[in-house]
């Protein structure tokens, strides 16, 4: 891995892991470091908002995604604005898997950028970057 994933505290992976997922944020739960699954939401959104603004970490909402075949599904919609993040985190609700087990949209999703795609990836000559 790189020397920026080195760096990374294990709460911090978490988040990384669930980008690399496209997994919705009550995902993290299960990723997060011990001491760290009894914060609140408002104080789990410092970690995430620092990796969105190192550039490694979009936000996005889940939307409807029709397959060619006209199966129905989701994807990850546009990105939530940088400046409406703090207010949308703040919301316990946001944290929490929707009501009706796999009905996600509208949920919250992280995704990694290129620049996140590179700190968790080992570089083709195996050296942490």
């Amino acid at each position: 891995m790189s020397r920026e994933w080195e760096s990374l505290t294990e709460s911090q992976r978490a988040f990384m892991i669930n980008a690399f997922e496209i997994d919705i944020l009550p995902g993290v739960w299960g990723d997060l470091a011990e001491e760290d699954k009894e914060l609140s939401a408002a104080e789990l959104a410092p970690i995430l908002l620092d990796l969105v603004d190192r550039g490694w970490i979009e936000v996005r909402r889940v939307v409807p995604w029709a397959a060619p075949d006209g199966t129905p599904g989701f994807q990850p919609g546009g990105v939530v604005p940088r400046e409406a993040l703090p207010e949308v985190l703040a919301d316990p609700a946001e944290w929490e898997y929707p009501e009706g087990g796999m009905d996600w949209i509208g949920t919250l999703t992280l995704t990694e950028t290129p620049e996140g795609w590179r700190v968790n990836r080992i570089p083709p000559d195996g050296e942490a970057g």
